[in-house]
């Protein structure tokens, strides 16, 4: 199996709804739609597989997972993998990042190189001002 996976440069059409669902759940639907639009015309940043789990909070899922276990099953055929989508809040001191989408994409990735740098587009919860959860 490769030491990293492979990434795409742009995530999939179907991540950006997958991230509009999850985001609905933490927020109203309209701006749960605006972040998952404004993710779409965001860059690319590299972010080291272990410093977003440490920053979303979020646990490390085992290699066995169902998801995770089909993520390192694409890395070992030589498939690419989507760019994971991030929301953060800005200006108010420290807060968990938002996992949008592609955890199991960050816990495969971590699986086979804690260390790796992992494609990412983020958008800043805080630049939605007008907009209400």
């Amino acid at each position: 199996m490769p030491k990293a996976p492979r990434w795409d440069t742009v995530p999939a059409k179907t991540d950006y709804v997958a991230a509009a669902r999850f985001l609905s759940l933490l927020m109203s639907d309209d701006r749960a739609s605006s972040l998952a639009m404004r993710l779409r015309r965001g860059g690319i940043v590299l972010h080291r597989a272990n410093d977003l789990l440490r920053a979303s909070s979020l646990e490390l899922l085992p290699p066995r997972d169902p998801e995770v276990a089909k993520d390192l099953k694409r890395v070992k055929r030589g498939k690419r993998l989507s760019p994971i989508l991030l929301v953060r809040e800005m200006g108010t001191g420290i807060r968990e990042l938002t996992v949008a989408d592609g955890y199991h994409r960050i816990c495969a990735s971590y699986h086979l190189d804690p260390d790796s740098d992992i494609p990412c587009r983020i958008v800043d919860l805080t630049d939605l001002t007008s907009a209400t959860c």
